[in-house]
């Protein structure tokens, strides 16, 4: 009733009663956004098709986090070979081998969290119990988000990010800002939030958009592009 009274046809009343009980009404209306005049909703909106757009946004965030996967695990592998390789296994436990604005309380305060979270996974359970908790950098990293991950990069030695960063053929400094980028998409990815006519938080760097686009999904698609370690897998 509200969606006829602002305006938007509903061709099929039960199709649209059976979206909704599945769909929440306000979620829904999200998609909506584009077609709002005011209050009201622009000449021609039509139910089923803005269900159509519902449905491509719940199919291409699929896709998006099967990219996102592959770029994921491979930043995992990347950093705590690097890391681990450089300052030992242990080597993320010593706030000397990243920057200054490393916080290593709140750092090992995540870890600590993420350990007790998992802790009855088996290979948590297995270092907790022979090696004391001790846990090298590459079988903790397993542990680690997208964020966390985002955020140890960040707080590299300037140096360290730029070797990281050659592996990927792009600047430390743009490869930073891309990585909180895709922080902000898996996150409303994983979560089932709306991509379709989204306005992201930050804008990535280095992207050659307007200001105003690069606030907008295609910015994050061609910085999921640049950051994939695949063109082959990419292109297919």
């Amino acid at each position: 009733a509200l969606l006829k009274g602002r305006g938007c046809i509903v061709n099929n009343p039960e199709f649209c009663l059976e979206k909704l009980s599945l769909i929440n009404y306000y979620r829904f209306t999200g998609y909506l956004l584009p077609f709002k005049e005011g209050d009201n909703y622009i000449k021609g909106t039509i139910f089923e098709k803005i269900y159509y757009i519902y449905e491509f946004d719940r199919k291409l965030r699929n896709v998006i986090l099967q990219a996102l996967e592959v770029i994921e695990v491979s930043l995992r592998t990347k950093l705590s070979y690097f890391h681990s390789f450089k300052y030992g296994q242990l080597g993320y436990l010593d706030s000397n081998n990243f920057n200054k604005h490393h916080n290593s309380i709140i750092f090992q305060g995540n870890i600590n969290t993420e350990i007790q979270r998992n802790k009855r996974i088996l290979f948590v359970e297995h270092h907790i119990k022979k090696y004391n908790g001790e846990f090298p950098l590459w079988v903790l990293v397993e542990l680690f988000s997208f964020g966390m991950l985002s955020y140890f990069y960040s707080d590299l030695h300037t140096s360290d990010q730029k070797e990281i960063a050659i592996q990927y053929n792009v600047n430390f400094k743009d490869l930073r800002s891309w990585l909180r980028c895709l922080t902000d998409l898996r996150n409303i990815c994983a979560h089932f939030g709306r991509l379709y006519y989204r306005i992201f938080s930050s804008s990535p760097s280095n992207i050659k958009l307007s200001e105003k686009n690069k606030r907008r999904l295609w910015a994050y698609m061609l910085v999921l592009k640049n950051v994939y370690p695949s063109n082959e897998k990419w292109n297919s």
